[in-house]
């Protein structure tokens, strides 16, 4: 018997999931570094929907996880995109009256 790492119960040597806690003992690390969800978050945070590769690519990630991402992501791009347009357009009007 060995102990689990994640939850500390007592487990069979051969195992490869705790049945306690549903952990995976060997997680395999090679994934790729831009796969991790930290990359895919800091991804969008920067690049905003520049960054749809890293998230549509990525096997972690269920079809309906990412067609749940792609739609908020491209709602919160389409508002803040009217809200800047809006902005440069009162910004503007304010240098017009200025400037006159």
């Amino acid at each position: 018997m060995k102990k689990c790492p994640f939850c500390a119960e007592d487990i069979q040597e051969e195992a490869v999931k705790c049945r306690y806690c549903g952990e995976f003992l060997n997680k395999s690390s090679n994934a790729q570094w831009y796969f991790k969800t930290n990359w895919v978050i800091i991804g969008f945070l920067c690049a905003g929907p520049l960054a749809f590769p890293l998230l549509w690519f990525n096997p972690r990630y269920s079809k309906r996880n990412k067609i749940i991402t792609t739609v908020i992501v491209s709602i919160i791009t389409y508002y803040f995109t009217v809200v800047t347009i809006q902005s440069v357009k009162t910004i503007l009007n304010h240098y017009d009256q200025l400037f006159l």
